[in-house]
């Protein structure tokens, strides 16, 4: 059983940057592949970016391509969201996910473990 806990979130004026942090437990996280998903008021949880086991295959939503990194420290059993010119629309609770596989398709109904979000709002 994995447990994640998200940290890193915040008030940030557009424009600016945060990294998110995905703290894992309980098992060796060399075998899940991560997404960060996210769900902004009134809408529907998306995947954000997604990355595999190994870290050498990564996945964004077209939305933060060239703006988000993901990456992960196997050893500190940590998976990191860079975020940078962050937009008022990025508003949102941010989810850590874990899906028991080498890669993942970064679809929410393929993850098997869940944090409970750390909020980031982008606002002046």
């Amino acid at each position: 059983q994995l447990q994640l806990v998200e940290s890193g979130g915040g008030l940030v004026q557009p424009g600016g940057s945060l990294r998110l942090s995905c703290a894992t437990s309980g098992s060796t996280l060399d075998y899940y592949a991560i997404g960060w998903f996210r769900q902004a008021p009134g809408k529907e949880r998306e995947g954000v970016s997604c990355i595999s086991a190994s870290g050498d295959i990564t996945y964004y939503a077209d939305s933060v391509k060239g703006r988000f990194t993901i990456s992960r420290d196997n050893a500190n059993n940590t998976v990191y969201l860079q975020m940078n010119s962050l937009k008022p629309e990025d508003t949102a609770r941010y989810y850590c996910a874990a899906e028991d596989a080498v890669r993942t398709r970064c679809l929410e109904d393929g993850m098997d473990f869940w944090g409970k979000g750390t909020l980031i709002t982008v606002s002046s």
